[in-house]
Parts: C-alpha cells; sequence; structure tokens
C-alpha cells in the first residue's frame, strides 16, 4: 500500500491551513532533563543568531509535520515514553522523523523514526522485519496524534499511516533523567493491544494537549484496521532484538526486572512468524 499524497495533505495540514509548523502543536511539553555545560556566552548568541539569519537549512525545513505518541523499549514494556515527532515526507512511501522528549525550544534529541509503507515493509529481509513496528493499534487506539490541526485533517493523516511501518531507535534517554546521551542505542517499539500503555502516562499527555484520546478512538472507529504483515512486531512472537550496553548504562524503569529482559548482544531469541 502505498502513501498517495503525503506532501499535498501535509500542505493542508499547516501550510495550507495558514500555520507554520510551531503553531501546529503547543509547547506545553518541556524537556525531562537540564544538560549540563555553561550558559551560552554572548560570541556564541550572535554566532547563532548570525547562522540563523544566514544559512539554509533545507533538511530542517522539510521537518513539516509533528505527531505525538509512546514508545518502549524493544523487550521491556515496563519502560514506556511519550515521544514527539517532527516528520518530513521523503516520498509517497517513506517518511523520516527526527523524535525529541517535548516540544520546547530546549528539547532533547532522543532519537529517530522510519515509517515506511506496507509495500516498502513486504520488500524488506525476513531478518530485517523484526526490528519494525505497526502503527494499527496507536492509529486505532487514539494514542497517536497530530497536536493542532482540526480533527478531519488528524483523521485524514491517521488514515494514511494505519497501514504503515516505523523502525525507532532512541539515542538519549532522558525518560531515565540522563542528562547526557550516555551508552548505546535502543531499539524501541510501539504498542499493539489496549492495557500495555501506562494511563497514567497517556492521561497526562491528554490533559496538556487538551485532547481525550478515548474520543479520538471513536472517531477513528471507522478506520479500516489492515491485517499486521508476519515479521512487525516480533517481540509479541518471541523475538527480541535489542543491543547490549557494554558501558554498562541502565535503560529503563528501574522497577523493571534484570535489564537482561531487554538487552543481548544484538540479540534475536527465535525467529518471528
Amino acid at each position: 500500500m502505498r502513501l498517495p499524497d503525503m506532501k499535498a495533505l501535509t500542505a493542508m495540514l499547516c501550510a495550507g491551513l495558514g500555520m507554520g509548523l510551531a503553531a501546529c502543536g503547543a509547547r506545553n511539553t518541556a524537556s525531562n532533563v537540564e544538560a549540563p555545560g555553561a550558559p551560552a556566552g554572548v560570541s556564541t548568541r550572535v554566532l547563532d543568531a548570525g547562522a540563523d539569519a544566514l544559512q539554509a537549512r533545507p533538511p530542517i525545513a522539510a521537518l513539516n509535520a509533528y505527531l505525538d505518541g509512546f514508545h518502549f523499549y524493544n523487550g521491556n514494556l515496563r519502560g514506556q515514553m511519550e515521544a514527539h515527532h517532527y516528520c518530513a515526507i521523503v516520498n509517497e512511501e517513506l517518511i523520516q522523523c527526527v523524535i525529541y522528549d517535548g516540544n520546547v525550544k530546549d528539547a532533547k534529541l532522543m532519537g529517530v523514526e522510519y515509517i515506511v509503507s506496507a509495500r516498502l515493509y513486504e520488500s524488506l529481509p525476513a531478518a530485517e522485519k523484526a526490528l519494525w513496528h505497526s502503527h494499527v493499534h496507536e492509529v486505532k487506539s487514539g494514542q497517536l496524534i497530530a497536536p493542532g490541526i482540526p480533527a478531519v485533517a488528524e483523521k485524514a493523516l491517521m488514515q494514511k499511516l494505519v497501514a504503515t511501518y516505523g523502525k525507532t531507535w532512541h539515542t538519549w534517554h532522558t525518560d531515565v533523567h540522563k542528562t547526557l546521551p550516555l551508552g548505546v542505542p535502543q531499539l524501541m517499539m510501539g504498542f499493539t493491544n489496549d492495557g500495555q500503555a501506562d494511563a497514567a502516562m497517556v492521561a497526562a499527555r491528554d490533559r496538556r494537549f487538551r485532547i481525550d484520546s478515548v474520543e479520538k478512538r471513536r472517531q477513528r472507529a471507522d478506520i479500516a484496521a489492515p491485517a499486521i504483515m508476519d515479521g512487525a512486531d516480533a517481540w509479541q512472537h518471541g523475538t527480541t532484538i535489542q543491543l547490549a550496553d557494554p558501558t554498562g548504562t541502565q535503560h529503563g524503569s528501574s522497577s523493571l526486572p534484570s535489564p537482561s529482559t531487554h538487552t543481548a548482544e544484538p540479540a534475536i531469541s527465535r525467529p518471528a512468524r
């Protein structure tokens, strides 16, 4: 399945509505951590202002869609966090997103997510598919949102995303209050069923954005839920891939079982379906 007219849809979401990216999402979520380091001096601020005025930034300018959802560490379902995605439409079947821990200026860059159509996902090698997660539940549950745009435009976007697949790596684990990007990247997954996401986490996000995930779920009831293709969400079928961290950095909630439940040398327990 292709992603028809994605660039046109994005234009409708923000530019076509007379809004910039900043207007498409409320600045209502602070970063989880304050990074160490001396405040920017006068010379740094001057250089920053000059660069802002004179340098073109085409890759950054292409980030024209804002999505907010939730991730968890692959193999560690209780290691959950909110993730703010700022995304660029590469073409009709590929989206690339940078992920932050908030939506304010000093939000920390947590990682990246690549989103592909079902057709591109189907073309991947079997072993590669185990790194990818589906988006059906994220869309249908109302947990994935596009803040700041009209409900009709958000629903149109969700109809495009419901059949896609994502591959996500987090590099800065501010969810456990790491003030610097310590350790190795970790593979992340998305929720696939009710009862997996921490209800308090979702409710807190809903309050900040003044939205209701339950109501969005009801509004999206008529979005067709495609069958999830073989290999995706492999953790549900006995295959958990995660990078061991030779630095000893702990990832995920300290209340979780031992780190061995979600770290390996990149381990594959057994083949996915």
